[in-house]
């Protein structure tokens, strides 16, 4: 767990849930959830809109990015690995800290999000959005490989690396859906129709509406922290 990453926030107390501040569509955030989700962990669920953030969300993380996560006790983790990494270290019922390849992660945030963000808004980044695709596609053909004889990224069952990965894999394909389904990565296609099917990310997916102060919690999951 990154030290760097531990803050403390103001006006929580003891006894309240954990709050997650999120944004529906966006792939960090949606890595935070699916892991909270696994972990069955109990915590309230705040929908932030990027254009108006919440002045609390600021205050407990003022580089201003989703997700966030203030703990019980006003600690906070506003790193998505960070938050994943620590739902699951409470309670991880699938093994999905076991299927956690680290090197394959950092190239998906790393590389593969670079093109990523430069093939979907060349006008804002100012590129060649065909230089990027293309580049990108390396680490596609990457992750096709690495389902040759498996079902998922670490093998037979569902991780922790394919859940911090699929959702951006899902970002780069919705530029151009068409485009994608044309490509020869039948393996990788499949696992992503798979995840994008599963109830689960169906369940992380609700619409929520933006959260403001005084609105009553929306709360998701059973698990009470005992930390």
């Amino acid at each position: 767990m990154s030290a760097r990453c531990w803050r403390r926030a103001g006006r929580v107390t003891e006894k309240a849930d954990p709050i997650l501040y999120s944004f529906r569509r966006c792939p960090y955030a949606m890595r935070a959830r699916l892991a909270l989700a696994v972990s069955g962990l109990r915590h309230e669920r705040r929908e932030v809109k990027l254009a108006a953030k919440p002045p609390e969300m600021i205050e407990a993380s003022p580089k201003g990015t989703v997700p966030v996560l203030v703990l019980q006790d006003g600690s906070v983790i506003d790193e998505s690995l960070d938050i994943m990494v620590w739902a699951l270290g409470q309670h991880d019922p699938d093994g999905w800290l076991e299927r956690h390849d680290r090197e394959l992660v950092v190239a998906n945030d790393g590389q593969f999000k670079h093109d990523l963000d430069r093939y979907k808004y060349p006008e804002r980044h100012g590129s060649d959005a065909a230089t990027h695709r293309a580049s990108a596609l390396d680490f596609l053909r990457t992750l096709d490989e690495r389902l040759a004889n498996q079902d998922n990224l670490c093998g037979a069952a569902e991780g922790l690396t394919d859940a911090a990965i699929f959702p951006f894999v899902r970002q780069f394909v919705a530029v151009d859906p068409e485009w994608f389904a044309a490509q020869p990565l039948a393996r990788l296609q499949g696992w992503l129709a798979h995840h994008l099917a599963s109830a689960r990310f169906a369940a992380i997916m609700e619409r929520h509406a933006p959260w403001q102060a005084g609105d009553d919690p929306v709360m998701v999951g059973e698990r009470a922290w005992s930390g």
